[in-house]
């Protein structure tokens, strides 16, 4: 699936749909196992990029749930990403 940005991108969004469907009670339907080679790589390369990953992910749900009219939550300094 793509080169390692892509796959940063695609746990990024993964990460984002699990933060929002856990805030609103949603459950669904689990469609990543085909991404899961190309997470690994990922997080083997980069020690921090799960942490990295989350921050943005967490930035991204706050964003959207800003559209329900919903503050955003705190992200600790030390996990945001310049």
């Amino acid at each position: 699936f793509g080169n390692e940005a892509y796959a940063a991108e695609e746990l990024i969004a993964e990460l984002s749909a699990a933060f929002l469907c856990a805030r609103y009670s949603i459950t669904g339907e689990l469609r990543h196992s085909s991404y899961i080679a190309s997470w690994l790589r990922v997080l083997k390369n980069d020690n921090k990029a799960i942490f990295k990953a989350a921050a943005l992910a967490q930035k991204s749900a706050d964003y959207l749930a800003g559209f329900a009219g919903e503050v955003p939550s705190e992200v600790p300094e030390e996990l945001e990403v310049a």
